[in-house]
């Protein structure tokens, strides 16, 4: 469970570290990196939720989620 925490504090953590990313260099695609930075962020999010979902059932002795089941 320490992890699944570990896991969804890193894009908090990163993203309000604000000065690491705040510059126009290097572009990609004419983006500045400011914003395709950011960008990124959601989906590594979603990568970084999901494995902490998966281990947080993993914990729990679960392999998947049943609506109304009950533990």
């Amino acid at each position: 469970m320490a992890l699944a925490a570990v896991l969804l504090a890193i894009p908090i953590v990163v993203l309000l570290w604000v000065p690491h990313y705040a510059k126009v260099e290097p572009r990609l695609f004419g983006f500045p990196f400011f914003f395709w930075y950011q960008f990124l962020w959601v989906f590594l999010c979603s990568g970084l939720t999901w494995a902490a979902y998966k281990l947080t059932l993993s914990a729990r002795g679960l392999t998947t989620h049943k609506v109304g089941e009950d533990r």
